[in-house]
């Protein structure tokens, strides 16, 4: 068994199947466990999980994925919808579990939504420690590369306290929403977030690259043999794309269309390493670009612009004043209460009847009683 030593005691690493086993049963006769993950996506070409930790009110554990063969033995425990799972800031963990290991959680209550949806204004979990409890959290591993081993002491230490104050936390911020009668709002977000998969990028990396919609024609078939260049560099040197090349740089050579290694090495972020170890490659990525023919040149997808009647745009003014108005009631930040698009959607219904919310794709239920009468009382007005 290998153990660390934190100030609230030990804290065993999990290698071993039998072991791993033996904690599954432990945490399947809990009511409720904190869990957060560990990843490398700062330092490798494809992300993985790296390191689980898990806590109960009593202990902490640190289940190592990277030597083990399976974590089949977590998918009873985190996908028991008795179990309370305690998370913080959760989506990409929920994602990245399912996409890893198929572990699914069913039964989520995440501290950041939480805190979020009590106006809190700082809802980090390093900000809420230190407000609740005096605890400072050591951020010092957040960019670590977690798939090296041996873990130090530190990082482990730095590892388990992400989840051995989450339970108390927990349990101060669910007082605190049943108070303010919003428990309901967190429990529908956590079941919603719940469902949340890794999507798997399809079609031309242009989409998937910000500032990529400004560019037209040849320059974004530019753009795009550049991004496969990277991709296939960034798989060969195991290393993140952002860190062969960056987005800013390969966006200016597409716009630029440089002819040279001298006109390359004037462009921004373009280092004398770079340019010895991908500069032919751009300059090829290039001349393909450029010898792409007229009828194959790409086009970035553009939503179509809809017809706004004075109506609708009216009416959109009135909601963001109400808006305005019942956040700052409620102590909340106005995008979290209702987001622009649902606003946008509201004012295109008809009469914002119950009938029309539902038909609302995305909108929360909590959203709809929370505010559904008055919608409709704020587009009547128009």
């Amino acid at each position: 068994m290998i153990t660390f030593h934190r100030q609230a005691g030990t804290c065993e690493i999990i290698t071993t199947t039998k072991r791993l086993e033996e904690v599954a049963a432990i945490l399947s006769q809990q009511a409720e466990i904190a869990v957060d993950l560990e990843m490398d996506s700062l330092h490798h070409y494809r992300e993985k999980v790296c390191l689980v930790q898990i806590s109960t009110r009593k202990e902490s554990w640190l289940i190592d994925p990277l030597a083990l063969t399976s974590l089949s033995a977590l998918a009873a425990p985190l996908g028991n919808p008795d179990i309370l799972v305690v998370m913080h800031g959760s989506d990409y963990d929920i994602r990245s579990l399912h996409r890893d290991f198929g572990i699914e959680v069913t039964n989520l209550f995440d501290t950041m939504i939480a805190a979020r949806f009590l106006g809190i204004g700082e809802f980090g979990l390093a900000a809420l420690l230190r407000a609740r409890f005096g605890i400072e959290l050591d951020k010092k591993y957040q960019k670590a590369d977690w798939s090296k081993r041996p873990l130090s002491r530190e990082m482990c230490a730095y590892a388990s306290a992400d989840t051995s104050d989450l339970l108390p936390l927990h349990d101060q911020l669910r007082a605190e929403l049943v108070e303010k009668n919003r428990l309901e709002w967190l429990e529908e977000e956590g079941h919603l977030v719940c469902q949340a998969r890794v999507s798997e990028k399809d079609g031309p990396l242009f989409l998937y690259c910000k500032g990529a919609s400004k560019l037209r024609g040849r320059s974004l078939a530019i753009l795009e043999e550049l991004l496969q260049l990277r991709d296939r560099q960034s798989e060969l040197l195991d290393r993140p794309p952002f860190k062969v090349l960056s987005a800013d740089t390969l966006l200016e050579v597409a716009e630029n269309r440089p002819r040279s290694l001298h006109e390359l090495s004037q462009y921004r972020g373009m280092t004398s390493g770079q340019l010895q170890r991908h500069g032919s490659g751009i300059l090829a990525a290039v001349e393909q670009g450029l010898a792409t023919s007229e009828e194959n040149l790409p086009q970035f997808p553009r939503g179509v612009k809809r017809d706004v009647t004075e109506q609708t745009k009216e009416r959109l003014k009135n909601l963001k004043a109400w808006r305005e108005r019942f956040s700052r009631e409620l102590g909340l930040e106005p995008g979290l209460l209702a987001p622009n698009w649902i606003l946008e959607a509201v004012a295109d219904t008809s009469a914002g009847t119950e009938e029309e919310l539902d038909a609302i794709p995305g909108m929360r239920n909590w959203q709809r009683r929370l505010f559904g009468e008055e919608l409709a009382r704020i587009l009547a007005m128009v």
